[in-house]
Formats: C-alpha cells, structure tokens, sequence
C-alpha cells in the first residue's frame, strides 16, 4: 500500500483560526475574486476545481457562482446545508472495511477525478486514506446522505466514539475548518486533551446544526 497522501490546506481556515492565537491585529479577509473586504461572519466560500483549494468569497461573489456553469464550472459554492440520517446506523464492522487509523474521517467526491476521497485529520493536515470503490458502496453507499452528497463542495463527515459512528452531510469547508482546528491543536500521540475537548465542542455545534433529511425534504 502506498503511503498516505497528505492534501493542501486551504489557507483560508488556518489564517482564520490564527487569529485567536496572536495578539497582533488580524488584517480583514477579502474576497478573492472581487477584492471587496469581507466579514469573517459574513462571507461564503467557494471551490477553486483548478487548484483544488478553498476561496473566501463576499456574498454577491458567492450567489454568482451558484449558477451550473459559472466561469466554465472553475468556482462552486460551497452550500450552507448540514444534513443528518438518523436512521443509517454504522457497526463496528462497517466501520473497519474503512480502514481509517482514526476516529474521524471525511469523504468527498472529486469531479475533475471521477473518484471519491477519504480524508481525515492530523498533525500534518489532511491524510488521504485508500478508499477502495465497492468498500464505500458497502458502507455508505445508497444512503440518502451519499445520493444527495454534492461533489467537490459537499462530504459526508463521519466520527465513531463510544462504539457507536455519527455521520453528517456537511460543507467542505467545515471539514477543513476542522482540520485547521487540530492541526493546531494536536499535541503529543493522541492529540492532547484540549484537542480533544475542541473536536467534541465541533461535533456539538454540527449537531445542533445539523436538520434531518425527512426535515429537509418533507412534502
């Protein structure tokens, strides 16, 4: 097996999250298409399919890239929703064919690749975990999470705690948030207890977020 592969992070979540580390003002984020100064609790972010990376986007910016085919399909927003089925249960078993070496992971499907990624955090950022097609198919495949999943702007964040697998349809940008969140957290083998206490407080906040699929798509 080759070794893991360790993704680019997009600088837009750890810039922002640096902020509460340091006394020194932090300058004000802009919009990277437009160049208008954005609020950091105002603004969206879009996928650059291009550069495989996240870009800070104003509100107009944002909406324009909403339309299929904007800019020849480069930029797609990233949508707001967050999604949760509680009735797709994963066992222990389901959770092993995974083989992931930790207890959270993401997965995503890459467009310009045609294949589905699986991604979980570490010290070194983003680790890509072999995903082999018909194991996704087995585990999560056919879900109504997995059928609604938007590629490269949305993935299915997944954590096994207490023996027991809560998985959630997030933006992606949530996702590198929370890789941004550990990478700077991480201490010692197993992350250190407030790395720990942050990721629980990350998955509160997604649950409460988070709206059921019958609540989403009721008649």
């Amino acid at each position: 097996m080759s070794a893991p592969q360790v993704w680019p992070q997009p600088p837009a979540q750890v810039r922002g999250l640096r902020r509460f580390l340091t006394e020194r003002p932090p300058r004000p984020e802009r919009c990277e298409l437009c160049g208008v100064a954005v609020a950091d609790d105002s603004h969206r972010h879009l996928v650059d399919t291009d550069k495989r990376a996240l870009a800070c986007a104003c509100i107009p910016c944002a909406v324009l890239f909403e339309q299929p085919g904007a800019a020849g399909g480069r930029f797609r927003t990233v949508p707001d929703r967050c999604l949760a089925d509680p009735g797709h249960q994963l066992d222990d078993g389901a959770w092993e064919l995974l083989q992931i070496p930790v207890s959270v992971a993401f997965f995503f499907r890459n467009a310009a690749l045609d294949r589905l990624v699986a991604l979980y955090p570490s010290p070194a950022g983003a680790t890509e975990s072999e995903l082999d097609p018909s194991t996704w198919q087995t585990v999560l495949g056919g879900t109504p999470l997995a059928e609604l999943l938007e590629p490269d702007v949305e993935a299915l964040l997944l954590r096994r705690s207490e023996g027991r697998t809560e998985c959630y349809l997030v933006p992606i940008d949530m996702c590198y948030e929370l890789v941004g969140r550990m990478r700077l957290l991480w201490q010692g083998f197993d992350g250190g207890a407030e790395a720990r206490a942050d990721l629980e407080a990350f998955f509160e906040l997604v649950r409460q977020r988070a709206r059921t699929v019958r609540q989403e798509y009721r008649p």
